[in-house]
């Protein structure tokens, strides 16, 4: 694991703070970014990205928990994350070749809303 020296890490703020536009840039994109995921998906393209990029987000997390498992364990954890992994693929082409198909959530059932909606 590379540790970044104090003199690079001068730099990289010293960088920063002559040019104040880049960090700008980066805020408008977390921001930009942000409010494209507050969005529905209409089209089968943008239900394909975001599906693949859940995918490898799900994979990166439960590759992640498999680390923190005994030796004895890891190897069928990380099988059954590989396996939720092409699954979710195969989910995920299905979106881009049926106008119809929609993610699942968790149970198997359609999702209908994205919404947080908070009852009385």
């Amino acid at each position: 694991m590379h540790i970044p020296s104090i003199r690079s890490m001068l730099a990289v703020a010293l960088l920063a703070a002559a040019v104040p536009g880049v960090a700008l840039a980066q805020m408008d994109k977390a921001e930009r970014e942000l409010e494209r995921g507050a969005m529905p998906d209409t089209t089968p393209q943008q239900r394909y990205n975001t599906a693949i990029r859940e995918a490898g987000g799900g994979m990166k997390v439960g590759l992640a928990e498999c680390k923190a498992m005994q030796a004895s364990e890891r190897k069928g954890c990380e099988r059954e994350v590989r396996e939720r992994y092409q699954a979710d693929m195969a989910a995920a082409g299905e979106m881009l070749r049926n106008p119809e198909a929609r993610p699942v959530n968790e149970t198997g059932g359609p999702i209908r809303s994205t919404e947080t909606v908070i009852k009385p």
